[in-house]
């Protein structure tokens, strides 16, 4: 692997989270010697100054413990990230975000509009803009940025503020939804992305775009969601 020099990301920071990643997934394990300075610039072609820096960001953070005499040792366990499977029913998915915890970001009423096309639907005449990121136990594992219409949003304030969204609307009698359709694709985080869900940037996820429909069409739900790849399970059986 190597650095980019066209990121506006310093070297040192591209190298760290390079690291802390490998730390994470127990490619370095707890306990374990790391490479040299001089083979970690070599890795990444960089100066030796810049692999310093990277690792002492990992010391200061307590991910790395330097030894004089036997060198730097990792002294962070790898992550406990549990799997997020993909579902392909509303059902499935209210019980998926039943067991997550939200955090709201942003909200902001009445003043943004989906970026939906054509064969989306019709839009709604507002929605509530919500940025919202997901955690199982402390671990974040996804960011949605989603698009509620405000007609729905009205008919329970506090509980969409707090809680996940797509559980309340199934619990809605009758539901606002009569169609719902998500489209999977494979990307790469960039840096607002990477930091919210504690991954390097450019590191791989899985972005899922979702759109409910109401009986005549209208949008009454977009959501743009960015999964880590690292947590992503994708299982489907195939007939024979």
């Amino acid at each position: 692997m190597r650095s980019s020099t066209s990121s506006p990301i310093p070297l040192y920071l591209q190298i760290a989270d390079a690291m802390r990643d490998r730390i994470a997934r127990g490619i370095w394990r707890d306990g374990e010697l790391i490479p040299t300075l001089e083979q970690i610039a070599a890795e990444f072609s960089v100066a030796r100054v810049t692999a310093r820096q990277a690792v002492q960001m990992l010391t200061k953070d307590g991910a790395l413990t330097p030894m004089r005499g036997r060198g730097t040792f990792v002294s962070a366990p790898a992550a406990s990230l549990r799997s997020v499977h993909v579902v392909t029913s509303l059902d499935a998915l209210a019980d998926t975000y039943r067991a997550s915890t939200p955090e709201l970001l942003t909200i902001d009423e009445n003043s943004r509009m989906p970026p939906i096309r054509e064969s989306d639907g019709a839009l709604a005449r507002a929605y509530t803009y919500m940025k919202r990121v997901h955690s199982t136990g402390s671990e974040p594992y996804c960011v949605i940025a989603l698009y509620l219409d405000e007609r729905i949003f009205a008919r329970a304030r506090a509980r969409f503020r707090k809680e996940t969204v797509i559980p309340i609307l199934m619990e809605m009698k009758p539901k606002p939804m009569s169609r719902a359709h998500q489209t999977l694709t494979i990307g790469t985080a960039d840096a607002d992305t990477a930091h919210l869900l504690r991954i390097p940037v450019d590191s791989p996820v899985a972005r899922v775009q979702r759109v409910f429909n109401d009986a005549n069409g209208v949008v009454v739900y977009y959501a743009d969601v960015i999964y880590r790849g690292d947590a992503v399970k994708l299982e489907m059986d195939m007939g024979v």
